[in-house]
């Protein structure tokens, strides 16, 4: 889910991916502020050490970053905004925080939901995405496409207040 994200918010900027090592990155300008986008190219439970390098080797603070991630503990769609926390069962999230020592750092978080009974979580993130719950996600990326750019022109807390809230159902 972070790469759909990444790559529409890159594709709606009209930005492209270089690759730098174990990084693709995307520079340039989003809703009228520089940002660079990265993706990992390694294993995502080992992406901690790569994200570590890129804010070092640009001299950022954490405030600077956002981490972009499914997380299996929302409802599929669901877009959650948050400025620090544990890792919540995320391995890549839990390298981050074991590399830079901190859970400081904002993240945006698309909801992936649980996967059914029987199935492997690692196995359920990394396959294709049911045509059920296509439409969802895709909304959800768009949804978490607009969630970066107020978190780049307006901060994390404006952020937060905007997108954090629950979808109406659509249930009669």
């Amino acid at each position: 889910m972070g790469f759909w994200v990444v790559d529409s918010v890159a594709a709606g900027a009209g930005l492209t991916f270089k690759r730098h090592g174990l990084l693709a990155r995307a520079q340039g300008r989003l809703a009228g502020e520089d940002v660079i986008l990265a993706k990992p190219q390694g294993f995502m439970n080992r992406s901690g050490p790569l994200v570590a390098d890129l804010i070092d080797g640009l001299g950022l603070d954490l405030s600077d970053i956002i981490v972009v991630h499914d997380d299996l503990d929302l409802d599929p769609g669901r877009v959650r905004l948050k400025g620090r926390g544990g890792h919540g069962g995320h391995n890549g999230v839990l390298s981050l925080i074991t590399t830079l020592g901190t859970d400081r750092f904002a993240r945006l978080k698309i909801g992936v939901g649980r996967p059914p009974a029987g199935e492997d979580a690692e196995d359920y993130v990394l396959a294709p995405v049911p045509a059920g719950e296509r439409a969802i996600l895709e909304e959800a990326v768009g949804l978490a496409a607009q969630a970066l750019g107020c978190w780049a022109t307006e901060g994390l807390k404006v952020a937060m207040n905007r997108f954090n809230v629950k979808p109406e159902s659509k249930d009669p």
